[in-house]
């Protein structure tokens, strides 16, 4: 279990899902990378976990499942799951792009990803924590008060 942000990967296909992995792997240095290419196994770690936060790169179709459908079983341990979710979809279609407006999810990818892309995505979310990781060091009364909640 790491200390940092993680970032947890979910893709039915084992070599797409390896592929992103690796990808991750070469630019993310603030957590640790998990790959699952099974949603239940991969639903399972999640609500397992201590912490309840994480950066998610999810398939839209998993098997019989949907990448929504992953997000929404793991919400209530992870509240910000949606928003610190990038969908990838092998055809980002209309239907796609409105399920991501619903669910509050930001980032869509279209395979094949571009590397790039990913890492801004992944970057974007992070820095999001960092700015938050920040701020508790710098203002002691904002830290306390975050502290009470």
């Amino acid at each position: 279990m790491s200390d940092g942000l993680d970032v947890i990967v979910v893709d039915d296909d084992k070599g797409i899902c390896d592929v992103i992995r690796e990808l991750v792997e070469s630019f993310y240095s603030w957590g640790n990378v998990v790959s699952f290419s099974n949603a239940d196994s991969a639903i399972e770690h999640c609500l397992n976990r201590d912490v309840g936060v994480a950066i998610f790169i999810v398939d839209v179709f998993l098997g019989g499942l949907s990448g929504f459908y992953f997000l929404d079983a793991i919400e209530k341990k992870f509240p910000t799951a949606h928003e610190d979710a990038i969908i990838i979809s092998g055809n980002a279609s209309d239907d796609v792009v409105n399920m991501c407006l619903a669910s509050k999810v930001n980032y869509l990818l279209e395979k094949p990803i571009k590397p790039y892309a990913l890492q801004l995505a992944v970057r974007a979310i992070t820095d999001k924590y960092l700015d938050f990781a920040k701020k508790l060091l710098q203002d002691p009364a904002y830290a306390d008060s975050v502290t009470r909640l």
